[in-house]
C-alpha cells in the first residue's frame, strides 16, 4: 500500500521517466472492478486527458497527484492516484499486463498503467474545486521531514486526545499525519521501543521526543532507499528498505533479542511487534 516513503519515491520517479510527456489515448475501466474507483465515466477521461502534457508529480500522504499542462489554457486537471492502486512505466518494447483499469498511451510509445488488487481510486480532478478530506488534508499538513514539522508541531497533535489513545491511534489514524500508516508504523515502533497498544498517557517526555525523532530517522532512511521492500516503485521493483517487522519478518528472530517476532489484530489492521522489545 502507498504511504509517504512510496508516494514520494513513486512521484520522483515520474518526474523522471513521464514529465513533458503528451497523453495521446486515455484507457479507463478497462477490466471491470467493484472496489477501482473513479471520478467519471471512461469519456470523461479520454476527453480531457487526450493532448495534455504531464506536468510535475507530486508525492501527497497516501497518494500520487500528477499535474496534467493544458497549452490550450483550459481549466486545470490533475491525475491522482489513491492508495491500493499499483501506477507502473511500461517502456514501448515491453508487454503490458491484460488485466488493468487505466492506461496511459504516451506519445512515445510508452504506457502508464494503474491497476487494483483489493480497493484503490483513480480520480481526475479540478484541485481547486475537489473537496476530498483525505486530499485536501494531505495538500495542507506539513510532512514529517519538512521544517514546519518541528517536534513542537507533533506535540500539538496529541493537545486534544485522551491518555488512553494508544501510540498506533495516535500516529496512523484521522489523518493527524497524511501517509503515515500501519506499514510504516511498525518500524517506528519498534525502534523506538513501544508497543503499538502503548497508551499516550504511559509516555514520558523522554519517550515522546525519541518517538518523533525515530518517525523522521526512519521514515527519511525509507524514502532514500526508494520504499519498502514490502512494497514495489513505478519500475515494478521492491524498496531497497528492509522491514525489520512486517509480513517479511512475522515468526523470524528480533534482531536485537531474538525472540519470535509476533503479530496481532488491532484498530482494522494488523501489527508486528517483539514482545520483549516493546513495552
Amino acid at each position: 500500500m502507498i504511504e509517504i516513503p512510496e508516494s514520494f519515491t513513486i512521484a520522483r520517479q515520474l518526474n523522471e521517466h513521464v514529465k513533458g510527456k503528451r497523453i495521446v489515448q486515455a484507457h479507463t475501466a478497462h477490466t471491470p472492478h467493484g472496489f477501482a474507483f473513479y471520478s467519471g465515466e471512461p469519456e470523461f477521461y479520454s476527453k480531457v486527458m487526450e493532448g495534455k502534457v504531464i506536468g510535475n508529480s507530486l508525492g501527497i500522504g497516501s497518494m500520487v497527484e500528477l499535474e496534467l499542462e493544458d497549452e490550450k489554457g483550459g481549466p486545470r486537471y490533475s491525475f491522482v492516484i489513491g492508495d491500493g492502486t499499483n501506477i507502473r512505466y511500461h517502456l514501448p518494447e515491453e508487454k503490458l499486463p491484460q488485466r488493468y483499469q487505466t492506461r496511459l498511451d504516451l506519445e512515445d510509445g510508452s504506457f502508464l498503467v494503474c491497476t487494483v488488487q483489493m480497493y484503490g481510486s483513480m480520480f481526475l480532478i479540478q484541485p481547486e474545486l475537489y473537496d476530498n478530506f483525505y486530499y485536501q488534508v494531505a495538500r495542507q499538513k506539513p510532512f514529517p521531514g519538512t521544517e514546519e514539522f518541528d517536534y513542537e508541531y507533533f506535540c500539538s497533535l496529541k493537545e486534544d486526545l485522551s491518555g488512553t489513545t494508544s501510540v498506533k491511534a495516535f500516529l496512523a489514524t484521522q489523518q493527524r499525519i497524511p501517509g503515515l500508516g500501519n506499514g510504516v508504523l511498525q518500524d517506528i515502533l519498534f525502534l523506538s521501543g513501544l508497543h503499538p497498544k502503548r497508551k499516550l498517557s504511559t509516555l514520558k517526555e523522554a519517550h515522546f521526543k525519541k518517538l518523533y525523532d525515530t518517525m523522521l530517522d526512519v521514515l527519511g532512511k525509507m524514502t532514500e532507499a526508494g520504499g519498502r521492500d514490502t512494497e514495489r516503485d513505478l519500475l515494478g521493483e521492491k524498496g531497497g528498505y528492509r522491514t525489520l517487522l512486517s509480513k517479511l519478518t512475522v515468526g523470524k528472530p528480533c534482531p536485537y533479542c531474538g525472540s519470535n517476532i509476533q503479530k496481532a489484530s488491532y484498530l482494522g489492521g494488523t501489527v508486528y511487534f517483539c514482545p520483549e522489545c516493546q513495552e
